[in-house]
């Protein structure tokens, strides 16, 4: 099946006139259309690159010399085109995309590609800048496979433009061999040894992200205006991704209560105040950093490793902040809340990774018995979120049963989101 006749507009540069570029019977076509002041711009120069695509596609349309001639520019270079791709792209895009996307290209793409002009980049030499990579042995296969994605990304634009005929970093041949990344957790038998060994600043901090399901960025956020302690819940205004933003999340009853016991005791607790504050700038109401978070962390961590071992509980191994929200995961599973309310409150558009979180917890429950059980139920009785707080989010047997059989069938199609 032949492919679907694709085109660009050209705006005029240096007093030129509009033009369109597209292939028409296995050719590449430029055609002059007039200059601005003959009265073309951007919405008519569209309509004829429509029309002249749908005559191609039933095959009368005819080259009309001097007009349609081969187009007489150079491809543009893979630094020119990601430039402007990146400039273009950057007002829709949040801060996280956009630092992530320089990254890939900044270190990585550009210093490889930067000088090859887009007809250049051949399957052959994204597979070059592949084994460049693995030789070089300094990023993992999988910071690898987002650099040869971000590749595919702005190539994909160039097809779209005419500059290219097929998308060479395409592929799952194009990719290296990915690793299952290393899920970090605090287990429900380690939260309440974790919780008591926190200060009085950090405590509450690490309630909410284990309480709420709540990423670092969005917990450091926190104003009191977004914390309804009396309704139990609270809003999360700032997210990474759409699907959290804006959300509704429900408090369990532990967590209330440490929030209320908080804002009795915080710096500052009006409204437009930050629910977390620094500690070494009590005075000055500082939000909390998710830096400074990262290190106090560590710094619980190994005091309540202490409480753990007197125990007999495993110690926690090497966390982050991040780690904490898949204990919320994990304690919502535990007390049997359904995987697509899960999902809502932790931001996500589906529920896969709560339903691998659902057979995880219950299996590890089974294990669990003695001093291990009774720290587990400990867990469970603070995260408890009392009657009526979010009708119907308890899963049923049938509903588990089925669930899994989904996940398992769509784990071949696609990696559930992160935690």
């Amino acid at each position: 099946m032949p492919r679907k006749a694709t085109g660009s507009v050209i705006e005029p540069r240096d007093g030129r006139a509009w033009a369109i570029r597209f292939r028409a019977y296995g050719e590449r076509r430029y055609v002059t259309l007039g200059t601005t002041e003959e009265g073309w711009n951007r919405q008519k120069a569209e309509a004829e690159l429509r029309h002249v695509l749908a005559d191609v596609e039933r095959g009368i349309w005819k080259p009309n010399e001097p007009v349609a001639v081969e187009a007489p520019a150079e491809a543009p270079t893979f630094h020119e085109f990601a430039s402007e791709w990146l400039r273009d792209g950057e007002p829709g895009w949040r801060s996280k995309t956009i630092s992530d996307y320089r990254w890939a290209l900044e270190l990585h793409l550009l210093p490889y590609f930067a000088r090859h002009r887009l007809t250049e980049i051949t399957v052959e030499e994204v597979d070059r800048y592949k084994a460049a990579k693995l030789r070089e042995d300094k990023l993992s296969p999988n910071a690898i496979n987002k650099t040869l994605t971000r590749l595919a990304q702005i190539l994909e634009v160039a097809v779209e433009y005419g500059h290219i005929e097929r998308n060479p970093a395409k592929g799952k041949r194009r990719r290296v061999k990915g690793t299952e990344p290393c899920r970090s957790w605090v287990e429900p038998e380690q939260l309440p040894a974790l919780l008591d060994a926190a200060d009085a600043y950090l405590r509450p901090l690490i309630a909410t992200l284990a309480g709420a399901g709540l990423r670092i960025g969005e917990a450091v956020a926190l104003d009191w205006r977004d914390v309804k302690l009396g309704t139990g819940t609270l809003i999360v205004r700032e997210s990474k991704t759409a699907a959290g933003e804006g959300r509704e999340v429900d408090l369990p009853v532990g967590l209330r209560e440490e929030l209320a016991t908080w804002r009795a005791q915080c710096p500052g607790s009006e409204p437009d105040d930050p629910v977390f504050v620094s500690r070494a700038r009590r005075g000055h109401h500082a939000r909390q950093t998710s830096r400074n978070v990262q290190a106090r962390l560590a710094t619980a961590v190994k005091a309540a490793n202490r409480k753990l071992a007197a125990s007999g509980i495993e110690p926690i191994g090497k966390v982050s902040p991040h780690s904490l929200r898949r204990t919320y995961a994990s304690l919502r599973a535990a007390l049997r809340d359904d995987p697509v309310y899960i999902a809502e409150q932790l931001g996500h558009r589906d529920a896969r990774f709560t339903f691998r979180v659902y057979q995880r917890a219950a299996k590890r429950r089974e294990r669990l018995a003695g001093a291990h059980l009774e720290a587990f139920e400990r867990a469970l009785e603070w995260a408890a979120t009392g009657s009526g707080s979010h009708s119907g989010a308890t899963l049923t047997e049938s509903a588990l049963s089925n669930g899994s059989a989904e996940m398992a069938s769509q784990s071949r199609e696609a990696e559930a989101p992160g935690g």
